[in-house]
């Protein structure tokens, strides 16, 4: 097993609904370090960077409006496996495919109100953390 850092971020609906303590305490029940946090404000420049893979789908204006209606949590997030083991707390991305007892599956109501972002690869996760923790 080895030790790696994460790129975790709570999503608007996430801080509207009051959910930031509870998905922070999961997060830090599951054994994992939050190593560093800040609240931001995305705009649609820095979103377009983070979804650079999605950026020309005609659904993305969508989520520019969604990630930016609020705030966002970004964290640095540390420990045993943490980029897979994140993934598999948080559950799937589509909320009718994400299990109860994970995060997802447990508040997300829609897959573009999921709660909850998650590095999917070590080298995306240093990407992630540098682009959101420069």
């Amino acid at each position: 097993m080895s030790i790696e850092r994460t790129y975790i971020m709570l999503k608007p609906d996430c801080i509207k609904r009051g959910l930031m303590g509870e998905v922070i305490s999961r997060i830090e029940r599951k054994g994992y370090k939050i190593e560093d946090a800040k609240m931001m404000h995305l705009n649609e420049t820095i979103l377009r960077e983070h979804y650079a893979h999605i950026a020309d789908r005609p659904f993305f204006p969508e989520i520019v409006e969604y990630m930016t209606s609020g705030p966002v949590l970004g964290m640095i997030v540390k420990g045993e496996n943490a980029v897979k083991g994140m993934r598999i707390l948080m559950g799937a991305t589509k909320f009718e495919e994400a299990l109860a007892g994970t995060i997802r599956g447990d508040y997300a109501f829609c897959t573009s109100e999921n709660i909850i972002h998650g590095s999917d690869s070590p080298e995306n996760a240093e990407i992630e953390i540098n682009r959101f923790f420069k």
